[in-house]
């Protein structure tokens, strides 16, 4: 994409879905019309992109005089799932290397899509892909793999001996939840197990004295503080406490990842230290330890994001489904609709109808894999054929669905078009996971 091109859809119109909700999603729907592109439809507004790109550069320090350069953002692959469109946020400024979900989708990644640093963001014992990554030069060069139990090398020392092959490259999983009483307590994901700075300097030790591997870099997410939102629509006590939670813990992250890399720096020549998520930006880049801050959902807006505080991103993002059949006069159902997002399941997870605007789920069946009944006066207005637009929980989800996404631009005059229609993974004929 042109820079010059960028930087106008980046300063125009930046606020449409704040000013008029209606009119944004009228649009996006009026552009795959006019495209004759059918549901179920997934199609990105690339404005709304922009502004999100701008917005985590920000967040990161990086257009901020008052931070030295900031801090990189490594694109988290499993929140966009598009290819064209992880290759061309990596094109820019402040953006450098990916964080991947699968030994194959790294391996792939590395290669067809040249991303020279991928890693992996999660431990893996497929001895059949991690032998693919080994025997491929470029991408065994480009590729970390994410440890943090010795049983994980001895899964890549099955997959090829260490005497028949280059030095595979690791980093160390941190964990990152703040713990109370001893470990009784846990505020965070269940993780990786090594928690105390002592834990990470034997893992170090352990990688290190074993023949085949190179310890580069060493990962954490803290996503009792990323994941969880800090403003959520009716609950002033429950924000208090995660307020207090997440800072409380992101005091003690810094103190002791800090004292962590730098015993494990004593042993390794670090070449990254990776953190933090969407949701915590500004706090892991206050982490001096920090070289580069995962960010994947933000680039898309999932509605997860309308509880955080401190940051709103634009829903750049949106699936539409037909109606097809009206079985009351205030219901329409639409078919599909069950594209749940990962988690604990809860309301939060289910897609979100946002236009029409006053459809909700009928409690009985909530989102549904071949078919959704959505009540409410919008749906009195509505016929057969027409089309419901969602906002996902997160981003990289409703890829698995549809084999293509419409890139829509506003023009010069405001008016919607598709500029392009670009595979997923799913249409590159890939499924990871």
């Amino acid at each position: 994409m042109d820079d010059d091109l960028r930087r106008r859809r980046t300063g125009r119109r930046v606020t449409d879905w704040q000013q008029d909700h209606d009119a944004y999603w009228a649009a996006i729907d009026a552009a795959v019309r006019a495209a004759r592109l059918e549901a179920p439809v997934l199609a990105i507004d690339a404005i709304a992109l922009e502004h999100n790109i701008a917005d985590l550069r920000r967040r990161a320090g990086l257009d901020s005089a008052h931070r030295a350069g900031g801090v990189p953002i490594r694109v988290a692959s499993k929140s966009l799932r598009i290819r064209s469109v992880i290759s061309d946020i990596l094109r820019r400024d402040g953006f450098a290397g990916v964080l991947a979900y699968s030994v194959d989708e790294a391996h792939w990644l590395a290669t067809a899509a040249e991303v020279p640093d991928v890693l992996l963001g999660y431990p893996s014992v497929s001895t059949a892909a991690i032998a693919r990554l080994i025997a491929d030069d470029t991408a065994r060069s480009r590729v970390t793999l994410l440890v943090d139990a010795p049983q994980q090398l001895d899964a890549i020392d099955a997959a090829v001996s260490p005497t028949a092959r280059e030095p595979v490259r690791v980093a160390i999983d941190l964990d990152a939840s703040l713990r109370y009483a001893g470990g009784r307590v846990h505020l965070g994901v269940r993780r990786s197990p090594v928690h105390t700075v002592a834990q990470a300097r034997d893992l170090a030790r352990t990688i290190v004295g074993r023949r085949g591997f190179a310890l580069v870099g060493v990962m954490s997410y803290e996503a009792q503080v990323a994941g969880v939102a800090n403003d959520a629509s009716g609950t002033a006590l429950r924000n208090r406490a995660v307020g207090v939670v997440q800072s409380r813990s992101m005091a003690e992250l810094i103190k002791r990842r800090g004292k962590a890399v730098r015993a494990i720096r004593e042993i390794a020549d670090l070449e990254f230290v990776n953190a933090g998520g969407t949701g915590s930006i500004e706090a892991t880049a206050a982490d001096p330890s920090v070289t580069d801050i995962a960010a994947g959902s933000g680039f898309f807006g999932g509605h997860l994001f309308d509880g955080y505080a401190h940051f709103r991103p634009a829903p750049a993002m949106g699936f539409g489904l037909d109606v097809v059949r009206r079985p009351a006069h205030d219901i329409v159902t639409t078919l599909g609709g069950g594209w749940i997002a990962s988690g604990p399941p809860a309301d939060d997870r289910l897609p979100r109808p946002v236009w029409p605007r006053g459809l909700s789920y009928v409690g009985t069946e909530a989102a549904g894999e071949v078919q959704t009944p959505l009540r409410g006066a919008a749906a009195e207005r509505m016929e057969i054929g027409d089309r419901v637009w969602f906002r996902h929980t997160k981003s990289g989800e409703p890829a698995e669905h549809v084999n293509e996404v419409a890139i829509i631009d506003r023009g010069a005059d405001g008016g919607p078009r598709v500029i392009d229609v670009v595979p997923t993974y799913r249409g590159e004929g890939k499924a990871f996971l």
